[in-house]
C-alpha cells in the first residue's frame, strides 16, 4: 500500500527536480553560472527521500532534459553513446551515499566527516562509471589508456567535484536552517 507523502518531501522532490532542470546542460532552462546539480541531486534525494521509485523518477528526469536538449534544443549528442548507460551505476553511486549518509548521521559535529566521506567516495565512483564507460565503452577514443584516462580524471574531475560540494553545502545550509530531519522525512516517504 503506498504511503501518504508529507509537504516537507514533495517539498524536497520538487526542489531536487527544480535543481536538475535549471542546471543540467544545456537546454533551455539552464543557467550557466550555476554548476551541475545532477549528481548532487542523487545524494540529496538518497539521503531525503530514499525512495527506490524516486530514484528512477530522477533518472528518468536527466535523460528526458538530455533528450529534449538534444531533438529540440540543438544540443551535440556527442555524450550520448553506448556508455550512457554508465550513469545508471553513476547515480546509483551518488543515492547509494546519500542513503547511507541518512541512516548513518546523528547530526553531531563528527557527522560533517560521515559526510564529506561519504560524498567523496560517492563522487569518485561516480566519476569512474560515468567518465570510466565514456571514455572506455562510448566509441569516441580509438586507443583508450589507463594512462590517459588518469589525465582526463586529473583535469576534468575536480570541476566537477566543485559543482557536487556547492550544492551539497547548499543542501546541508537549508538542511540547519529549515531543521529539516531524515526521520521525519523518511517515516512520511
Amino acid at each position: 500500500m503506498p504511503r501518504n507523502l508529507s509537504t516537507q518531501s514533495l517539498a524536497i522532490g520538487f526542489l531536487i527536480a527544480l535543481m536538475v532542470i535549471i542546471t543540467r546542460g544545456h537546454h533551455f532552462a539552464s543557467i550557466d553560472f550555476l554548476p551541475s546539480a545532477s549528481y548532487a541531486a542523487f545524494f540529496i534525494a538518497g539521503y531525503y527521500l530514499r525512495s527506490t521509485l524516486v530514484f528512477v523518477a530522477l533518472l528518468a528526469l536527466c535523460a528526458a532534459l538530455d533528450m529534449a536538449a538534444i531533438t529540440w534544443g540543438g544540443v551535440s549528442n556527442f555524450c550520448v553513446t553506448p556508455a550512457y548507460g554508465f550513469l545508471l551505476p553513476a547515480y546509483g553511486s551518488m543515492w547509494l551515499a546519500g542513503r547511507w549518509t541518512a541512516s548513518n548521521t546523528t547530526w553531531q559535529f563528527s557527522s560533517l566527516f560521515k559526510l564529506t566521506g561519504a560524498v567523496l567516495l560517492g563522487s569518485v565512483l561516480a566519476e569512474l562509471f560515468s567518465s570510466g564507460g565514456f571514455y572506455f565503452f562510448g566509441g569516441r577514443y580509438p586507443d583508450p589508456t589507463v594512462v590517459e584516462f588518469g589525465a582526463r580524471l586529473i583535469k576534468y574531475f575536480p570541476k566537477q567535484l566543485e559543482a557536487i560540494a556547492f550544492w551539497v553545502v547548499v543542501a546541508l545550509i537549508a538542511h540547519l536552517a529549515f531543521g529539516l530531519t531524515k526521520r521525519s522525512v523518511r517515516e512520511n516517504a
